[in-house]
């Protein structure tokens, strides 16, 4: 699957990056709770989706959680997987990695790596507040 155009279609169509509006408009229930050590996971339970979040995250956490768990709901519609708390994005499952994709190609706009040219990823990562390992990733992607 290619997992750009994928999430250029879902922009396009639903006229946001935000991945709680997006939920929302796909009537996938997210749910903020106590998770202890669990930053969030996807749920498919009698054909119903719902995005659990770990309510004592910081607000971009849960959106950058928010959206790599619409990547599941999405692109793994009927696998359940928790997304257990890591100092990293790097791991080895495909189901995950797919849904890192997924959420650094929604959260991370293709003009901004154009607005920054010249600047090493660390640098962008700094200046704009963003996740270095998730801005890494859209750059692997080349989807800009």
């Amino acid at each position: 699957m290619d997992i750009c155009a994928y999430v250029k279609q879902i922009i396009e169509k639903h006229k946001t990056n935000n991945p709680f509006e997006i939920a929302k408009e796909k009537n996938i229930i997210v749910i903020f709770e106590k998770l202890a050590k669990i930053r969030g996971y996807y749920e498919y339970n009698k054909r119903c989706k719902y995005i659990h979040i770990n309510e004592d995250l910081p607000s971009e956490e849960q959106h950058l959680v928010c959206a790599h768990e619409l990547g599941h709901a999405l692109l793994h519609p009927k696998v359940n997987i928790i997304f257990i708390t890591s100092n990293t994005l790097f791991v080895k499952n495909k189901f995950e990695i797919e849904a890192n994709k997924f959420a650094a190609e929604l959260l991370i706009q293709d003009d901004l790596l154009h607005n920054y040219e010249g600047l090493s990823i660390e640098q962008i990562a700094v200046a704009e507040n963003l996740n270095m390992e998730l801005l890494k990733l859209k750059f692997d992607l080349g989807c800009f």
